[in-house]
């Protein structure tokens, strides 16, 4: 009974802030219109049809897995070793330095640090003016309103998942393991190989998680970076919402986005149990 009781705060929270905002959003999926707006309105799967009738829904939900699938490798790729060497090079105040750098995005609004990268990628920006400063030959990088542009803005944002989720996985590693390892004449590369991945693919797993999921459904970097090419399906999703008030068909292509990445996670859960 004491369990049940300090249980029923989160259990209650849990309720007001997801089960029931859900379910409004199912069903406002399937309607015609929105009741309070005062226009009749009828249960219909036509917002759940538009989507296999209309072949751009499923072209943009393509080029958002193909983008959460590059953002999340340059993550792995980048956060990875930033993780090994917080986790077993570094020591004492500089490892504290460096950790604080990692996590120092969480503290700044997403608004600014996509608009600070619009300021360092465009023509005559930041990184424009510093190269020129350096180099005997002009250069001209602008990046703005590109592909690359969105997604060095969303690896910027979430690789300090990966980060802290690795380190936490190397740091669980006994380094007598590593020393043990290398006494017994396996070079750095096996031992990254054969035992520091092995024993930190939980962590990687988990931030490889953290990252796909969010970015599949993201519209403000690509939006702000992307320009035209910055249309995918979760900006499509903030237009129906935002821009047209079609609140019932971005209702209905929100959960069958969910419906994918809840089957990809399924698919992908037997690796994600042996890896655990």
């Amino acid at each position: 009974m004491k369990a049940a009781q300090l249980l029923f705060p989160a259990y209650l929270w849990l309720v007001l802030a997801v089960f029931l905002p859900l379910s409004a959003m199912v069903f406002f999926s399937f309607v015609t219109e929105m009741p309070f707006t005062g226009k009749p309105w009828s249960m219909t799967v036509a917002n759940y049809a538009a989507f296999f009738t209309t072949g751009i829904y499923a072209k943009l939900l393509l080029s958002s897995l193909r983008l959460a699938f590059e953002v999340t490798f340059w993550c792995v790729v980048l956060g990875f070793p930033a993780a090994y060497v917080l986790a077993k090079v570094l020591k004492g105040r500089s490892r504290e330095a460096i950790f604080l750098l990692v996590i120092l995005p969480f503290w700044s609004n997403g608004l600014v640090r996509v608009f600070s990268w619009a300021m360092v990628l465009r023509s005559g920006g930041i990184l424009d003016t510093l190269l020129n400063a350096v180099l005997p030959f002009k250069v001209d990088i602008d990046l703005i309103y590109s592909y690359p542009a969105v997604i060095i803005g969303l690896v910027h944002s979430y690789v300090p998942y990966i980060v802290l989720t690795c380190y936490l996985s190397l740091q669980a590693i006994d380094d007598s393991v590593i020393e043990a390892a290398r006494s017994l004449g396996a070079s750095r590369f096996t031992v990254l190989r054969r035992l520091i991945i092995p024993l930190s693919l939980p962590g990687i797993v988990a931030g490889a998680v953290l990252v796909f999921v969010p970015v599949i459904g993201s519209f403000m970097e690509p939006r702000i970076l992307g320009g035209r090419t910055g249309t995918f399906y979760g900006t499509v999703i903030e237009d129906q919402f935002v821009a047209v008030f079609n609140w019932p068909l971005g209702a209905a292509l929100s959960f069958i986005l969910l419906a994918v990445v809840l089957f990809i996670l399924a698919a992908a859960s037997p690796v994600m149990r042996r890896s655990a």
